[in-house]
């Protein structure tokens, strides 16, 4: 999608902070003009990490992890401070500005920043997906000479489960699990595909054969992955999400090979803390396990 740039000009009587300088804003973005997400977090969670983002074609909604979108008034802040830059802290080769005129070239920056900000959250490519909100939806229609839809609070969710007190700090992934790295299924996606510029990349294909945005930092690194899924086997659930049970038998049965595919699924979509990993949209998991249940 093409986004106009638009130039900025910023006050020179800017507030300076003492404390968070990468989470208070020295801009004041208003909070007003900043896009809806259209879309709440923990909407029909799957059980392992996975929830509803905005629907494809078909009117299936795409999944996405369950702590996305973030928490609006995190986001602002981290938008505010994006605008203050001038660019995305967390990828600072992308620039970002925020007019607060009504023109369609100053809503689409806007979006555009809100989108930017969406996807590096964490670090460069590192966030949310667009399919977590109906931002490409609102600039499809302001291009296309139609009213945004409307900025209505996005229909009543199930909180997502809290995250981890600490995820960093338990016990660092051990190879007690015993995993065998030949039984792990094969991600069958490269990370960083078509990168947007925005922290977007191509994941696997939809029904029509377009590639589903996924954050470029997924699927994560093979070896870190193999290690996180080592030390759930371990403790025999996903240790940053413990009530999701895992196992990983080693015979050729069909219920081992599904069993060893959804190790791999909850292991990917939990890395980080309850729900917070990577979409299964950024492996052929979901493929492969259809595949099996379907063999004879």
């Amino acid at each position: 999608m093409k986004f106009i740039s638009t130039a900025v000009a910023f006050s020179a009587a800017l507030i300076s902070v003492s404390a968070g300088p990468l989470r208070l804003s020295r801009r004041g973005v208003d909070p007003a003009l900043v896009p809806e997400f259209g879309v709440s977090a923990g909407v029909n969670p799957t059980g392992t990490g996975d929830c509803d983002g905005i629907p494809n074609a078909q009117g299936v909604p795409i999944k996405i992890p369950c702590s996305c979108p973030p928490d609006r008034d995190l986001f602002i802040a981290d938008l505010n401070a994006n605008v203050a830059a001038g660019h995305a802290v967390n990828n600072t080769g992308v620039a970002v500005s925020f007019p607060t005129d009504n023109s369609p070239a100053s809503q689409l920056a806007r979006l555009h920043a809100a989108t930017v900000t969406l996807q590096n959250l964490r670090g460069p490519g590192v966030g949310c997906p667009s399919a977590a909100t109906t931002f490409n939806a609102q600039a499809q229609a302001i291009q296309d000479g139609a009213a945004p839809p409307a900025a209505a609070a996005p229909p009543a969710a199930a909180a997502p489960p809290p995250p981890a007190s600490s995820p960093a700090a338990a016990a660092p992934a051990p190879a007690s699990g015993g995993v065998d790295p030949a039984l792990v299924p094969q991600f069958g996606v490269a990370p960083g595909q078509n990168p947007t510029g925005t922290g977007d990349c191509d994941g696997i294909n939809n029904a029509q054969g377009v590639p589903i945005k996924i954050p470029c930092s997924c699927p994560p690194d093979r070896d870190s992955f193999i290690q996180s899924l080592n030390a759930n086997v371990a403790a025999g659930h996903v240790t940053t999400n413990p009530t999701v049970a895992v196992s990983f038998p080693t015979d050729n049965s069909k219920a081992s090979q599904l069993a060893r595919i959804q190790a791999s699924i909850v292991t990917l979509q939990n890395l980080h803390g309850p729900g917070v990993g990577c979409p299964a949209a950024s492996t052929t998991f979901v493929a492969q396990q259809q595949a099996i249940q379907n063999s004879s």
